[in-house]
This record gives C-alpha cells, structure tokens and sequence, in this order.
C-alpha cells in the first residue's frame, strides 16, 4: 500500500493536532522561560499573561478535537494492535485529553484564587472563586503536578510514535502525518 492510499485522520483532525503540539510547546515555555526574568517585570508579567493565553487555546482546540473525533472514524491502524497496546493508547489519550481540558480550568481558578481576575483582550474575565490564598496553593500544586505529568505523556506519546513507526513498521504515525 502506497503512502497516499494509507488510511489517515481528517485534515482538520492532522493540523489540529500538530497546532495543538506547537501550543503545549508554547504554554510550557513560556513557564519554563519566565525564572530567567525578575520578579515583578515586564517580561515576566508577559510571559505569564502569554501562559494564560495559550492554556486556553489549548483548551478550545481540545474540545473543537473532540467534536471532530466525535463525527468521523479513527483510521484503523495497519497491520492492527495487540489489545494490550489499544487499551494503553486509548488510556494515554483519555489522559491527555484531560490534560488539555483540566489544566487552563485549574489555572484560571487558581487565579481566581490568588485574587487575580484574568484579562482576554483588555477585559477582565469573571471570577468563578473568591479570594482564597489557601485553595490558591493548592491549586497551584495540583497544576504543577499535573504539568509535570503532562512531560510524562507527552514523551510517551512520542516514543510510542517512533516505536510504531520504526520498530513495529505499523502506520500509526503515517495515520497523523502532515504529508499526503
């Protein structure tokens, strides 16, 4: 079977995809990159505000994946699974699906939290909490947490990926390829 007569995911599906990787790389960075910043400065400040802007792209894209999923078949994969490995990438899905949903909801209440009602183009957005330094740290933790697992099955993800395309020479990553 030739590379174009492969069975793939939807177009939509394919880019929203390879989008939503570029933002996770983003909302990570922008995380990552802010200590190298004073406290309190311009760039910190922005990077945070850049944070918050891409989480919640994320969160859009998230749902606007699932809807499309929702409405059209998964390409079989060629030459097909063991069980084992369909009910590991399902549960790595399901989880990643949570990540994606999960942590803006997290964030923006643990703004809310801290006492900071987000803006989104120089409006401010509701705050769904009060003022509660205490819930406010908790739910920082549960965000740090839940990012730091985010690495884990990004990475994964990605192994799993290689390993189908190299090793097990199935099609799982051409299903999702950016190339026709």
């Amino acid at each position: 079977m030739t590379f174009q007569q492969q069975p793939r995911y939807r177009p939509s599906i394919i880019v929203l995809h390879w989008l939503t990787l570029v933002l996770l790389v983003a909302v990570y960075a922008t995380m990552e990159l802010r200590g190298l910043f004073p406290r309190g400065s311009a760039t910190r400040e922005l990077m945070k505000e850049t944070h918050f802007l891409l989480g919640l792209a994320v969160f859009v894209l998230a749902w606007l994946r699932l809807a499309l999923r929702a409405t059209g078949a998964t390409p079989p994969i060629t030459p097909p699974l063991p069980l084992w490995q369909t009910v590991l990438s399902r549960v790595v899905a399901l989880a990643m699906y949570g990540l994606m949903l999960a942590m803006p909801v997290i964030g923006y209440l643990m703004l809310n939290a801290s006492g900071t009602a987000p803006s989104l183009g120089g409006c401010r957005l509701p705050l769904l909490v009060g003022a509660d330094p205490a819930l406010g740290e908790r739910l920082a933790a549960w965000h740090g947490a839940i990012a730091m697992a985010g690495y884990g099955l990004v990475g994964l993800h990605t192994v799993a990926a290689l390993y189908h395309h190299h090793v097990r020479q199935d099609d799982t990553l051409v299903r999702m390829s950016l190339r026709r």
